[in-house]
C-alpha cells in the first residue's frame, strides 16, 4: 500500500514478465560447497596432488639415471665402415616399417609420410570419432581394440628392429683396430689363449683371423667377466658353444685375461 500526501489510498499492483523464466539455470560456476566430497579447488588442493606426484616420479628418475649407466657404444669414428647407425628407441617402429616392400622403394612415400599423417591424424580426431559418453574400456570394444592392437604392432616393430640390428652388428665385417701390444702376456690367460682354438679365429696378437678382433674387449661397455664366460659356454655369431675345453677355473682365469686387454 502506498500513501499519499492527499490521504487517499491506492493500491500498487506487480506485473510479472511471462518470458523471463523462473527455472532458468545458473550462468556463474557452482560453488565447491555445492558438491561436498565430489570436487576440489584447483589451487591448493589438486594442484599440490600433482605436485606431489611429480616430484615422486623426477626422484625415481634421478635415481634410476645416477645407479645404471647409460649403454653408449663406441667412440665416434669417420673410418668405421662397419658402423651401422639407427634411429633412437622411439623411432623404431618407423625404421623398422621402412624395411617391408610395401612402405619402402617406390612407396616409400606410403611408409614415411601417408602412414604416420594417418597414426596422428587418428589421435587428433579420436573426440570426435569416438563421441559416446561411454568412458569403460570394455563398453568401447572399438576404440579399446585398436588402441591395443596400436600398442601391439608397435612393440612387435621395435623389437623386430633392435633383434636385427643385433645380427647385423655379429655379422658385420670384422674392422681392424689400430696395432696394440697384448697386454699382461704372463698370465696364465695368455697360455690358456694361446693353446686352445681361440688363437686360430682372433689371431696370435688378438686382431681377428677367422673371427672377431678382440683388441680393447675389456673397452666394450656392459662387458665383464661373466659375460665372457657366456660367451664361451653358449656361443655368439658364429662362434659355436664349448670351443674352450678348460676347466671352469681356467675358463676364469682366460675370461680375467681377456677383461685386461683394453686399447687406450
Amino acid at each position: 500500500m502506498a500513501h499519499n500526501p492527499e490521504g487517499n489510498r491506492k493500491q500498487v499492483h506487480y506485473v510479472g514478465d511471462s518470458r523471463v523464466r523462473a527455472d532458468r539455470p545458473k550462468r556463474y560456476a557452482p560453488d565447491y560447497s555445492e558438491f561436498p566430497g565430489k570436487n576440489e579447488a584447483f589451487i591448493p588442493d589438486f594442484l599440490l596432488k600433482e605436485w606431489m606426484v611429480a616430484a615422486v616420479f623426477l626422484v625415481g628418475f634421478m635415481t634410476l639415471v645416477m645407479s645404471e649407466l647409460p649403454p653408449l657404444g663406441e667412440k665416434a669414428d669417420p673410418t668405421n665402415t662397419s658402423f651401422l647407425p639407427v634411429p633412437d628407441w622411439y623411432f623404431l617402429f618407423l625404421y623398422q616399417l621402412l624395411k617391408y616392400k610395401w612402405a619402402s622403394g617406390p612407396y616409400v612415400v606410403l611408409g614415411t609420410v601417408v602412414l604416420p599423417l594417418i597414426m596422428a591424424a587418428a589421435l587428433l580426431l579420436a573426440p570426435w570419432l569416438d563421441s559416446g559418453k561411454e568412458r569403460r574400456p570394455h563398453k568401447r570394444p572399438v576404440a579399446t581394440g585398436l588402441m591395443i592392437l596400436s600398442v601391439i604392432a608397435v612393440a612387435a616393430l621395435t623389437w623386430s628392429a633392435e633383434a636385427e640390428h643385433e645380427q647385423q652388428a655379429e655379422s658385420a665385417p670384422i674392422r681392424m683396430p689400430k696395432a696394440t701390444k697384448v697386454m699382461a702376456v704372463d698370465e696364465q690367460g695368455y697360455q690358456l689363449f694361446k693353446e686352445s682354438a681361440c688363437i686360430k679365429c682372433h689371431g696370435d696378437q688378438l686382431q681377428g683371423v677367422n673371427g672377431p678382433h678382440l683388441i680393447g674387449v675389456g673397452n666394450k661397455p656392459g662387458m665383464t667377466t661373466d659375460k665372457i664366460i657366456e660367451i664361451i659356454d653358449h656361443g655368439r655369431g658364429g662362434m659355436p658353444a664349448g670351443m674352450f675345453q678348460g676347466s671352469d677355473q681356467e675358463k676364469r682365469a682366460l675370461a680375467e685375461w681377456l677383461m685386461k686387454q683394453k686399447q687406450k
